[in-house]
């Protein structure tokens, strides 16, 4: 268990500069933002390298693309991992586009088709990398009537088959639920525990006629509440605050991981 992190962002790194003690135990860098650079931002990040554990989470693998992951892409990030050697390397059980990225985590289809292709290209992406990944339940708007699985069955079929792990976003699974219809306790209940690697969680926006996964606010109590649930099937896993929009400074980000490690600590 390494603990409750925060995602490295650009708006802290003044603080991080300062060398100022806190309480977040490890930082998540978005892969993309720190390949092909040798500014300030990759600086920043083998700085914290030096002092934190790092994890890598991607947003632009596309793992379900149907012709297959972009190798361009692969080099890329095996650059960086090889650089940074982080403790964990992760992206969204999702597609982004075909031939071009549309910047969005796209759902997939719950079907034996979509699951033969994801397995198929966590194959070629780990060999690609030369280790293990992990994979992250997207937020969606939107459901697939060919789909033949529930959400969290594709994703424990995706993990055993593959030998990927999940990472499971807690927050997610709970806008999800909302927009969708189900129970989240089911969701996190039905997930095996040692295929869960990490665990995110968030805040979200009710936009009333659904929720949107906008992670620019606090936790809220019934995400947190689940979070206690997650926490306790999956004691080993470490616990990740993400906050992408509206972006606080980092004492009040340091508050919320608090809130979170408050919360997920028995």
């Amino acid at each position: 268990m390494i603990g409750y992190g925060a995602g490295l962002r650009r708006e802290h790194y003044p603080f991080l500069e300062s060398g100022e003690p806190h309480t977040v135990e490890w930082f998540e860098a978005i892969s993309e933002n720190y390949m092909d650079t040798a500014g300030r931002p990759r600086v920043m990040l083998e700085r914290v390298r030096r002092d934190f554990p790092v994890g890598l989470h991607g947003v632009s693998l596309s793992i379900g693309r149907a012709d297959g992951v972009n190798p361009e892409y692969l080099k890329r990030l095996r650059s960086l991992i090889d650089s940074v050697q982080p403790f964990i390397v992760s992206d969204h059980l999702c597609w982004t586009g075909l031939n071009s990225n549309l910047h969005d985590l796209l759902p997939l289809p719950f079907t034996e088709e979509a699951l033969e292709i994801v397995c198929r290209n966590i194959d070629v992406t780990q060999e690609a990398l030369g280790t293990s990944i992990a994979l992250e339940n997207v937020s969606s708007y939107l459901t697939f009537k060919d789909s033949t699985m529930k959400e969290w069955e594709f994703l424990c079929e995706v993990a055993g088959r593959s030998g990927a792990r999940i990472l499971l976003d807690v927050n997610n699974v709970y806008v999800n639920a909302i927009n969708h219809g189900f129970d989240p306790r089911i969701f996190i209940d039905a997930i095996p525990a040692d295929l869960v690697a990490q665990i995110h969680v968030a805040g979200h926006s009710d936009l009333g006629t659904h929720l949107f996964d906008t992670h620019s606010t606090p936790i809220s109590t019934t995400v947190l509440e689940l979070l206690k649930r997650a926490t306790r099937r999956f004691p080993d896993s470490p616990v990740l605050l993400e906050w992408d929009e509206e972006i606080p400074d980092f004492r009040t980000l340091e508050a919320e991981v608090d809130k979170a490690r408050k919360a997920g600590t028995p």
